[in-house]
């Protein structure tokens, strides 16, 4: 199988180009504004006809688009997950063997729901923010395109190579910080949402499986279960061995063992501390299409991704 990958220097990509690359029935070519890409194109300023022409020679059976951006200015995001989406849409229209493609969405796609369950595929999406927006406008754009596509909605990815603006990522070089400095406290963000984190290893295998699936439409891909931040914030404190005690937004939250009587959640609250408003403060996916369609479930623990991203992080240079 012939498949086209945009986006391989990215978070997912990169794991998705490993995958792939190790797969011996898939012939992968990789586009993207990097040297290192088999072909230089810049999707965010590339015509389509242009892009059509690259099509045109490789020949995909499978575009593989992981290409996006997570942070930026309104103005960026919308370039990178809408007006690129554009571009590959029509792209691969114009060519003269449509491929069949799959595009990676984002779970922020959904924006706020109702607290307690999992949200289906069928949920109305409703984002906030700048980046849910820009997603839901290229999910969009691929849904109503004509071509033979499918959108997974990913969930909160963790594991090895979480950028250091993540959440996680952030997190991992606090922690690596304060042990090289003696530092006892290391400040996060309000930990007190539930998300539902899948291991980036996971996503790729989901991304293989939906390049040889002929399934269509909108896909969840999570764990399946909605974990509270803080609860997954102390496992990977646990991995790093640190000791001291980490304060979100005004309030300390203290390690289990620190926890002395009249604290026996283990989270101290100072009387003027008030939480800051969480937008979305519950994801869980609904997996059961990724299930039976794709014949994919997560093998990977949320404690092993964390360990992964502490190991990672202590060891980078």
């Amino acid at each position: 199988m012939r498949v086209l990958l945009l986006g391989a220097d990215g978070f997912i990509g990169r794991r998705v180009a490993e995958r792939l690359l190790a797969d011996p029935g898939m012939q992968v070519t990789v586009l993207g504004r990097r040297d290192s890409a088999d072909i230089r194109f810049d999707l965010t300023a590339g015509s389509p006809g242009a892009l059509a022409r690259f099509l045109d020679a490789v020949a995909p059976q499978v575009v593989v688009n992981c290409a996006g951006a997570t942070y930026g200015t309104s103005r960026l995001l919308i370039q990178a997950n809408t007006l690129a989406v554009a571009t590959v849409c029509e792209a691969i229209r114009r060519s003269r063997e449509p491929a069949r493609l799959v595009h990676i969405g984002s779970a922020a796609e959904y924006g706020p729901v109702q607290a307690g369950g999992p949200i289906p595929e069928t949920t109305e999406p409703r984002p906030v923010g700048p980046y849910g927006v820009s997603k839901l406008a290229g999910t969009e754009l691929v849904l109503a395109s004509g071509l033979d596509a499918l959108v997974l909605r990913i969930f909160d990815v963790v594991g090895p190579g979480s950028p250091t603006a993540s959440l996680f990522g952030r997190l991992a070089e606090g922690l690596r910080r304060a042990l090289e400095q003696d530092e006892l406290q290391v400040r996060m963000p309000d930990l007190s949402g539930y998300r539902d984190f899948v291991d980036v290893r996971d996503v790729a295998r989901a991304i293989q499986a939906a390049a040889v699936s002929a399934a269509t439409g909108v896909i969840n891909i999570g764990s399946g279960h909605a974990v509270r931040a803080r609860e997954a914030a102390h496992l990977l404190v646990r991995a790093s061995g640190f000791e001291g005690s980490v304060a979100e937004d005004g309030r300390q939250v203290l390690l289990p063992a620190q926890a002395g009587p009249g604290h026996a959640d283990g989270l101290y609250r100072p009387a003027e501390a008030r939480p800051a408003a969480e937008p979305v403060p519950w994801r869980q996916a609904d997996v059961r299409t990724a299930r039976d369609r794709l014949g994919w479930r997560t093998h990977v623990p949320l404690e092993e991704s964390l360990g992964d991203i502490w190991l990672e992080t202590a060891c980078r240079v």
